[in-house]
């Protein structure tokens, strides 16, 4: 299995981007091919000025086509999810999340925005015709300490919450539908050009 990690946070380390890191020791540890990419790996002027043809865009697409699963972690500001993750998916194409199982991660100052992972970031995942978008993790800031050094500290709750979400992810990517070989290289071919 391979699966795509992104981490939608400008800052690094970030308490999202700890999530992410947690998850991909968990996955790892399965036996599931992990690639991780940040907003950082991209070009600010690539993201803001649309830049379909920027190598690391054809790369994060290349990757996402031979992909099973993809986990997104981000902040949430302003009661949505990061305006710079926003950019990077506004760029993939319109069926890169095809066939593929979508974990949302998301962390916030407050309980207040929990609402923003349903509204906000799973209707975009779902425009990407993602096959099944799972229920997620949402943490409020003052359940993750210490994020700053790997591994992050969790509060002992949202430890057996994300554990949870990824025995879900994990089972969902073992169930879902795989392209056929055909079908899968006549993919990867349309989105490298």
């Amino acid at each position: 299995m391979r699966v795509i990690t992104i981490a939608g946070s400008p800052r690094q380390p970030s308490r999202s981007s700890s999530l992410l890191a947690l998850s991909h020791q968990w996955l790892a540890s399965r036996g599931v091919e992990v690639f991780t990419y940040t907003i950082q790996d991209f070009s600010a002027d690539d993201l803001l000025f649309a830049n379909f043809a920027s190598p690391q865009l054809k790369q994060l697409n290349a990757e996402l086509a031979s992909a099973d699963g993809l986990i997104v972690a981000t902040p949430v500001y302003k009661a949505s999810f990061s305006g710079a993750l926003k950019t990077l998916l506004d760029l993939l194409p319109e069926r890169a999340l095809d066939h593929k199982v979508v974990l949302p991660l998301a962390t916030a100052g407050s309980i207040g925005h929990m609402l923003a992972v349903d509204y906000a970031l799973k209707p975009v995942l779902a425009s990407l015709k993602a096959q099944e978008v799972l229920q997620g993790v949402f943490a409020d800031d003052s359940l993750i300490t210490d994020y700053q050094t790997y591994p992050a500290k969790l509060d002992p709750a949202l430890e057996e919450r994300l554990n949870e979400s990824l025995e879900n992810f994990y089972l969902a990517l073992s169930r879902r539908r795989p392209l056929a070989p055909s079908v899968a290289s006549l993919s990867a071919q349309a989105l490298r050009v």
